[in-house]
């Protein structure tokens, strides 16, 4: 553990952020002062930081066995939450464990043990079956977007996560949704609400795009050309439809990304990193992507189908018009399909014949070195400055992870950046450089 434990000022100033807002200063005040906390919040709004200071905060720099343990229920939203912590560089060591990822690995990362393990039930509750850790010195458990775990069946892992910490002090439970049914489980006492779930003045407008034939797909084409080039998401109930519609898609040369459940863990990842970067300007998804992923400020989102539930409509709306942001949710709807009753009347949006204007093109690359390597975003941009060539804004976002890195790049200049840079020195290690 790195004996340099950051202050609440220094971790806000390493994230660039002049002060907290209005929630998280609440919920700060209600975690720090109470043993148990329900916080509701809307997607995008900073709940991932309420929580993790006051929690910081209250680790024992010399204790050197796991002291706080943060569920969530999609790996996306784990590995999301850890890499807020990696940012915020607290001096404390935190690791991710979830399903699909192996156990070796896991196993290697608990051996020096983290202060903070971030992960999903299933895989916690396996490692606290098998011993991976003491359980005794747990004092917070923070159970985020705790409904959305019971909804996709996590009850039985999340009741035994609950009843293997003997010695908790501070329960902290998240969501984005109003009428949450606490479980019995998680034996709250007199928890205490910050409920900023009207607060949040939405920006966002509801529109309807008509289609005349019952298969949507023309339409869909004639939208996304009229929408122009601005990061959306396409909501789809089911991957069959996931692929036909980015069949349809690539047919006409409109560059996406998919994302669904069905997905390799490794696939699903890339698909995020290339939406975040602008690679891909679009991304098909089912619900799995309605909350707890983390991408950008979206312009638009399409609902190809719609969900069943109002609840599911609300979180698809919520990737857009976030932080008091616009944006707009369209329906495509076919002209003689009756709309759900939790839709009112919408305005449709007249679809004009004009091409958007041309964009650049970005590619990803692939750089097989990471944070373990001691390799920095610095390192990265230096690199392909001085070797690479390229000037200004032509670098895109750069990703870092343990044990590799993303970049995005000018698609023209692509194979030209692959040919100067694969196998070349970075930090006295020898790196691949591929294209994904």
């Amino acid at each position: 553990m790195s004996h340099t434990i950051k202050t609440q000022e220094e971790i806000l100033k390493k994230l660039g952020i002049p002060q907290l807002n209005k929630m998280q200063e609440e919920a700060q005040v209600a975690i720090s002062s109470s043993s148990d906390t329900v916080l509701l919040s809307p997607t995008g709004t900073g709940k991932t930081l309420a929580f993790l200071l006051p929690l910081l905060a209250k680790l024992d720099p010399n204790n050197e066995e796991v002291q706080a343990l943060i569920v969530a229920p999609s790996r996306e939203l784990a590995i999301q939450i850890e890499q807020v912590l990696r940012e915020m560089g607290s001096g404390y060591k935190t690791s991710v464990v979830y399903g699909g990822r192996l156990f070796s690995k896991d196993k290697i990362d608990l051996k020096h043990r983290p202060a903070v393990l971030v992960g999903t039930p299933g895989r916690i509750s396996d490692h606290i079956q098998r011993d991976s850790f003491r359980t005794s010195f747990i004092k917070t458990l923070v159970l985020d977007e705790f409904d959305k775990s019971l909804e996709v069946g996590f009850e039985k892992e999340m009741t035994s996560i609950c009843s293997s910490l003997p010695k908790l002090e501070k329960k902290i439970l998240t969501s984005a949704t109003q009428k949450v049914r606490i479980p019995k489980f998680v034996r709250l006492k007199n928890p205490v609400y910050v409920n900023y779930l009207k607060e949040v003045e939405s920006q966002l407008e509801v529109r309807a795009i008509i289609s005349p034939s019952k298969d949507k797909m023309e339409t869909l084409v004639s939208a996304l050309d009229h929408l122009g080039n601005q990061p959306g998401i396409i909501f789809c109930n089911f991957k069959e439809s996931i692929q036909r519609v980015s069949e349809h898609l690539t047919d006409n040369n409109i560059n996406h990304g998919c994302f669904f459940g069905g997905m390799e863990q490794k696939e699903r990842e890339r698909a995020l990193i290339k939406f975040r970067n602008g690679t891909h300007q679009l991304l098909i998804a089912t619900d799995l992507a309605a909350r707890g992923i983390d991408v950008p400020e979206i312009k638009f989102i399409i609902h190809y189908h719609l969900p069943l539930r109002k609840q599911e409509f609300t979180h698809r709306n919520g990737r857009t018009a976030r932080m008091n942001q616009g944006g707009t949710a369209y329906v495509l709807h076919w002209e003689q399909e009756k709309l759900p009753d939790f839709i009112d009347n919408l305005k449709v949006e007249k679809l004009t014949g004009e091409l958007p204007p041309e964009t650049t093109h970005k590619t990803t690359l692939f750089i097989s070195g990471g944070r373990k390597d001691k390799i920095s975003k610095g390192d990265i941009a230096g690199l392909f400055f001085k070797q690479g060539g390229l000037v200004g804004d032509e670098l895109g976002t750069i990703e870092l992870k343990q044990d590799c890195a993303f970049v995005s790049v000018p698609t023209e200049k692509h194979e030209e950046l692959i040919e100067k840079l694969n196998n070349t020195k970075l930090k006295k290690r020898k790196i691949r450089v591929t294209k994904i």
